[in-house]
């Protein structure tokens, strides 16, 4: 039996709130969930990371402290999203294991942070993007010259980093750019990091992260 213990009920509503967004951008949509753990003051402490394929051909993720049984296992959205809305417990099941899953994942270690970008610049950008969108869109949607457009560059230490439209829209669409509590520390703010093949945007809510190189589809059976 598949168990995912959360003991926070802030967390649990943080992970569902996550579903629900993947949910209402796919209702087919898998989660892969994966136990790790993190170093902190007090040692190691266990999370779980989530993570979902988006239809802007980026991954959405979520990390929450607690645990999952087995360690890395693949469900539904709609199960989990309904063990953690109807449930409500500390420990839920959820859901049947699947045997399709989120194919290649990134790397945990060797990313570089590059910069700190306002998150009311990239919502502004990813609006502006949305009306182009509209205008260019046709029966299966915008097309795909559109939304790999790089809106942004981004410099750091090393070589620039292009952000493209896509991963504006999965942000947005994942409710990632909302703004938190006032005062609160990286309420506004989205950090930018990368790998020498991977793109990561870190915001309040989640993050997305993206191949900078071309692989393999996101879900495999």
């Amino acid at each position: 039996m598949t168990a995912l213990a959360v003991p926070d009920p802030a967390d649990r509503d943080d992970l569902g709130a996550f579903t629900a967004r993947i949910v209402r951008l796919d209702p087919t949509a898998l989660v892969r969930l994966r136990g790790e753990g993190r170093d902190g003051p007090q040692g190691a402490r266990p999370y779980v990371t989530a993570w979902a394929a988006t239809p802007f051909d980026a991954l959405a993720t979520r990390s929450v402290p607690g645990t999952v049984e087995p360690g890395d296992v693949t469900v539904a959205a709609s199960a989990l999203l309904t063990a953690l809305a109807v449930d409500r417990a500390a420990t839920v099941d959820p859901g049947p294991a699947v045997p399709a899953h989120l194919g290649d994942l990134p790397p945990s270690e060797g990313w570089a942070v590059v910069d700190d970008v306002p998150a009311a610049e990239l919502d502004a950008l990813a609006e502006r993007g949305l009306a182009m969108a509209r205008e260019n869109a046709g029966p299966l949607g915008p097309p795909a010259s559109l939304l790999d457009q790089t809106v942004l560059t981004v410099q750091g230490q090393g070589p620039p980093v292009k952000v493209p439209l896509r991963c504006l829209f999965a942000l947005s669409g994942m409710g990632f750019l909302g703004s938190g509590p006032a005062g609160a520390p990286g309420d506004d703010t989205v950090r930018v990091s990368a790998t020498g093949s991977w793109l990561r945007l870190d915001a309040r809510f989640g993050a997305v992260v993206r191949r900078r190189v071309t692989a393999l589809p996101l879900i495999v059976g």
